[in-house]
């Protein structure tokens, strides 16, 4: 390890994962000799807690059901310069987390993302693959900067990241919330290749392809609305402009070459639609000067910590 006076964390989320929590512990004791290893369990009916027990990690529990409960939880209550966060699938490569903590030290940065690359036909679902590209693609054109793989569970963080982050998703779009975290403010970040495998025998995906996709996508617009209000209330703004002009053109052609308003239902759809569109846009504007002072306050919690190495 570049810096091996670092306390370094573990933080291992897991729901039924009886049959790959003591890999994943053993794994990562391996790889990261000295650090601490937190196993979070949420409501598991199987041993799950028992074997990571067994296996020397230091277990807790998150009763409230969802993944961003669990990480709500983990980044409160655990102390660290910092922190590797894993999914309890053992899918993951702990290897390469010594890797990654270098990258994170040496270039300064608030997180690393494991970008993950297959080594299996069976490591990806039907559809997450491309539902991942989709996602990923849309994400990088609303917030201006690529990220290969925003839905990986394979993130080293810096202090000052964890502990500035407020959680605000309960499930699994909270890797989504993690990335859109760090390009809005702006937070040096980088992307590891890391191997994937598929799921040991008895280790079954808690994610819908539908049902999860649909929620990513929502807490993206959900996101976009909070972090761009003028960009996105604009362009609701903009579309009922152009729809109350279409109405419009017609009733406004028959009153100059007849004198006379007979669509009159159709002039008032109109000219409300265009009083919606004003205020969509003026609503932009005062939200836009919301978000910079919260943007603002988000930033300075993050400057309040100190950076890795110091004191």
């Amino acid at each position: 390890m570049t810096v091996p006076a670092l306390r370094i964390a573990v933080l291992v989320p897991c729901f039924n994962e009886e049959a790959a929590v003591a890999t994943v512990v053993s794994d990562f004791r391996k790889a990261l000799p000295t650090a601490e290893i937190f196993v979070y369990d949420n409501n598991s009916r199987d041993r799950t807690v028992e074997v990571a027990r067994a296996a020397g990690a230091i277990v807790r529990s998150e009763r409230r059901q969802g993944k961003g409960h669990v990480v709500r939880r983990m980044f409160a209550d655990v102390d660290a310069d910092v922190y590797v966060l894993v999914d309890g699938d053992a899918t993951y490569d702990a290897p390469s987390a010594p890797r990654m903590i270098d990258v994170l030290v040496n270039d300064h940065l608030d997180m690393v993302v494991g970008f993950r690359v297959d080594q299996s036909v069976a490591a990806y679902r039907p559809g997450h693959r491309t539902g991942n590209w989709m996602l990923t693609s849309f994400l990088s054109s609303v917030f201006g900067q690529a990220f290969k793989d925003i839905l990986s569970g394979y993130r080293v963080f810096s202090r000052r990241f964890v502990k500035s982050f407020p959680v605000l998703s309960d499930g699994f779009e909270i890797e989504t919330e993690l990335s859109v975290h760090a390009l809005e403010l702006a937070l040096p970040v980088m992307e590891v290749e890391t191997p994937y495998y598929a799921r040991p025998e008895g280790s079954f995906s808690k994610l819908n392809t539908w049902r999860d996709g649909f929620r990513i996508l929502s807490t993206i617009l959900k996101l976009y609305r909070s972090e761009k209000p003028l960009r996105f209330f604009t362009l609701i703004g903009v579309f009922l402009m152009l729809v109350s002009i279409g109405l419009a053109i017609p009733v406004i052609i028959t009153y100059l070459e007849e004198g006379l308003v007979p669509r009159l239902p159709t002039a008032v759809l109109s000219m409300g639609l265009m009083i919606v569109a004003v205020l969509s846009v003026a609503s932009g504007l005062v939200l836009d000067t919301v978000t910079r002072g919260r943007r603002e306050i988000k930033l300075l919690s993050y400057l309040s910590q100190p950076a890795i190495g110091r004191d």
